[in-house]
C-alpha cells in the first residue's frame, strides 16, 4: 500500500474529546471498521499502540480510508517508531515515557506528541523543554487524581491525558481535574465485541464515552 497523503496535525490531542481509545489491532482488516464506530460514537481521537506486527498497516488504513478520525501512535518509545509511525499517517504520537532522543525525534516529527510521564521531575524536565502537555502513565498505579490533583497548584501549565487502569467509573474524577484535558482508556473496546467484530457495541459504548464532561 502507498502512504497516505499528508494531513493537517491535530491541533491538541486533549482536546478532541474527553477519552481517547487506546486500541491494539491484531488484525489489520478491522481497523477501519473499528475507527469507523468509535467515530460515529463521538470518539475521533484514536491511539493504535505500536503492540503488534499490524499497527503500522492500521494506522495507514485508518488515515486512507477514515479521514473524520485523527489517528495516532500509542507505544511510541523509540525514534524509530516515530519515523514508521508518521510515515504510515499517524497525526499524534504518545509514548509510555521518554529520554532526550526519542524527545528530540517526536519535536521533529511535524505532529503533536504526549511524552509520557510519572513524577513531578519528569513533569518539570519537559516544562524546561517547552512541553507542556504529557500523558501521565500508568496513571491509577502511579497516584492517580489525588497525584494529579497535587500536580495542579505548583505546576499548572502542565496538562495531562492519564491512562492506565481507568475505567468508565473513574474517569469523571480525572476529567473534573483542571490540569487534566482527556484520558485514554479501553473500555469502549471489550474483548468479546472485538472479537465478534461487534461494531455497533463499540459504537454505543463510545458514545457513552463521549458524553463524559471534562
Amino acid at each position: 500500500m502507498t502512504s497516505p497523503a499528508p494531513s493537517a496535525p491535530a491541533p491538541s490531542v486533549l482536546d478532541l474529546a474527553p477519552v481517547v481509545p487506546v486500541v491494539v489491532i491484531k488484525d489489520a482488516a478491522d481497523a477501519v471498521p473499528l475507527a469507523r464506530a468509535l467515530v460515529a460514537g463521538g470518539l475521533p481521537a484514536i491511539e493504535v499502540t505500536l503492540r503488534t506486527d499490524a499497527a503500522l498497516d492500521a494506522i495507514r488504513a485508518i488515515a486512507e480510508e477514515v479521514p473524520e478520525a485523527v489517528v495516532g501512535a500509542g507505544t511510541v518509545i523509540a525514534p524509530e517508531h516515530v519515523t514508521a509511525a508518521v510515515d504510515a499517517g499517524a497525526r499524534f504520537l504518545v509514548s509510555p515515557g521518554w529520554t532526550p532522543r526519542l524527545l528530540e525525534s517526536m519535536r521533529g516529527s511535524g505532529v503533536p506528541f504526549l511524552p509520557g510521564v510519572s513524577t513531578t521531575s519528569e513533569v518539570v524536565a519537559l516544562l524546561e523543554q517547552g512541553v507542556t502537555e504529557m500523558k501521565f502513565f500508568p496513571a491509577e498505579a502511579a497516584g492517580g487524581t489525588a497525584y494529579l490533583k497535587s500536580l495542579s497548584s505548583p505546576l499548572p501549565q502542565a496538562r495531562f491525558c492519564p491512562t492506565g487502569g481507568i475505567d468508565e467509573a473513574k474517569a469523571p474524577g480525572y476529567l473534573a481535574l483542571p490540569n487534566v484535558g482527556c484520558v485514554g482508556g479501553t473500555w469502549m473496546l471489550p474483548a468479546d465485541a472485538l472479537d465478534a467484530k461487534d461494531w455497533p457495541r463499540v459504537q454505543r459504548l463510545a458514545a457513552g464515552a463521549a458524553a463524559l464532561s471534562r
